[in-house]
């Protein structure tokens, strides 16, 4: 059975080989890639809204050369601890499926049955990430509006992605975990030096939520060592910063040929309340 629900009727959704189907007839076609899409018209802000093609491309290709593995493996390690054998997971925010597929490939040579599913407000993502893994389910969808049923999912997984509350709260089950991941203080500070001339750290903050206890912050900490300007291009590429750098930052680290960066991240774990 799929996690998803239709976007229309909000009724469970059935999937068959090339199309999602609800009891009430309404139907959502499969792309050949593996991925369907539930955001309708007057949830989308933009024609094509989320990442462009050429930020989807860029995490595509930095991602898959495990730069960020400590993250996934502390990820996969939290969620295993807290997972039982058949676990509905849901990735929000998913992009190209990196954390999703190695979460659950994890559960599965665990012994375990997951349900997985990832959704992405890009489609141009979601091509990637449904190609990455045939397992998981994945759809465009909005985290302001998840296409999945009232406390349907045992853990809530996101990734530097919209915190949409009161939707988390919504679709976990009692009990549920929320994984959230955000940038540490330090996080790129090699990267951020070569982009502006007084940069700032990240702001770090435990923010307690309504409906929410805090389990843990846990740290995950690094370096990563980019050996050609494409990498560092692409890792540029999938931040925000390439959206606000000044044209001189750009151009001094289009220059550069290799790059010894820090990576931080904290994940915030929550459990929902009873």
């Amino acid at each position: 059975m799929s996690l998803f629900r239709c976007p229309v009727c909000g009724g469970p959704l059935v999937r068959e080989e090339r199309v999602y189907r609800c009891e009430r007839g309404h139907s959502f076609d499969i792309a050949k890639e593996g991925y369907t899409y539930l955001l309708p018209p007057n949830q989308k802000h933009s024609a094509a809204p989320g990442d462009d093609k050429g930020m989807a491309a860029a995490r595509r290709e930095f991602l898959s050369k495990d730069y960020y593995k400590p993250l996934l493996d502390t990820l996969c390690r939290e969620i295993l601890a807290r997972a039982g054998d058949s676990p509905a997971i849901l990735d929000t925010g998913c992009g190209e499926g990196y954390y999703t597929a190695g979460v659950y490939r994890a559960l599965l040579g665990d012994g375990k049955t997951p349900r997985m599913a990832g959704i992405d407000i890009s489609k141009f993502i979601l091509r990637y990430a449904a190609k990455r893994e045939k397992g998981a389910e994945f759809a465009v969808a909005s985290s302001y509006r998840l296409p999945v049923a009232d406390g349907s999912v045992d853990i809530l997984l996101n990734c530097f992605s919209p915190l949409a509350l009161e939707e988390f709260r919504r679709v976990l089950r009692p009990g549920g975990t929320f994984l959230y991941v955000v940038p540490a203080a330090d996080h790129l500070w090699e990267l951020k030096k070569v982009l502006y001339e007084r940069p700032y750290p990240n702001e770090e903050k435990e923010t307690p939520y309504d409906g929410f206890d805090y389990e843990a912050i846990v740290p995950v900490d690094g370096r990563i060592f980019l050996e050609n300007q494409a990498d560092i291009h692409a890792l540029f590429q999938m931040t925000p910063y390439y959206w606000k750098t000044p044209k001189a930052g750009a151009e001094r680290l289009a220059a550069l040929d290799t790059l010894d960066c820090r990576i931080a991240f904290r994940v915030h774990i929550f459990r929902k309340k009873s």
